[in-house]
């Protein structure tokens, strides 16, 4: 046997795979990088790499890394809303913890995603990458405010659930990181630190003191 003949062997099979997967994988490694790493700091290359594809191959799919970061960051924000759709016909606040109970399904699922996603969207951020992660946030409100029987929010509960949905992201970043309570005693208190700082909203606005009591709890 020639050594040409061994060195093409050697080489593994180059695996046949659709469009949609193709894609699907090459998605999975930018995520990957963009939840460890700023986007600034993870090139095609890195991303070719990881995916076991060439850098042409990334091109010819995406065109560049800015269309992969949007499109590897739009399916993670798909996935999530798709995981966080009201089941109803619980009370509020058992609705509100089931909810929380897939968010952190999804994140300990897609953990990669999860954290690109979240990586991606800081206050300064602007353009499609902006959009992609407020636009989830602000689906991630309405869902809240449904449940809670809400239609049109006043400013002191907007921004009472705007900071619940950001402490949730932290939290969930953060036992991603750390692991070290339980999902189940983070998913709770998660719940209780929503009804405390209602009591706290309820002080200054008297339609949450009423929403208080609708919920079941009586303001402090």
């Amino acid at each position: 046997m020639t050594a040409g003949k061994s060195a093409e062997t050697a080489r593994p099979a180059r695996r046949r795979l659709t469009v949609d997967r193709r894609r699907e994988e090459l998605m999975a490694a930018a995520l990957e990088l963009f939840s460890r790493r700023d986007a600034e700091d993870v090139s095609i290359d890195d991303v070719a790499t990881a995916a076991g594809a060439s850098r042409a191959l990334v091109y010819h799919y995406f065109g560049g890394k800015q269309e992969l970061y949007v499109a590897a960051l739009r399916s993670a924000a798909e996935r999530l809303e798709s995981r966080l759709r009201p089941q109803g016909g619980g009370r509020p606040l058992d609705e509100l913890a089931s909810g929380l109970a897939c968010y952190f399904d999804f994140a300990e699922e897609h953990a990669a995603g999860f954290a690109a996603l979240l990586r991606g969207g800081p206050a300064n951020r602007t353009g499609e990458v902006g959009e992609i992660v407020d636009g989830v946030r602000q689906r991630l409100c309405r869902q809240v405010q449904k449940q809670m029987g809400v239609e049109e929010p006043g400013p002191v509960l907007r921004a009472t659930l705007r900071s619940w949905i950001a402490s949730v992201e932290t939290a969930g970043l953060d036992w991603l990181e750390h692991r070290d309570i339980e999902r189940p005693t983070l998913e709770r208190m998660l719940v209780d630190q929503m009804v405390a700082l209602l009591a706290v909203a309820a002080r200054h606005d008297g339609d949450v003191g009423r929403l208080l009591e609708v919920l079941g709890e009586r303001p402090a």
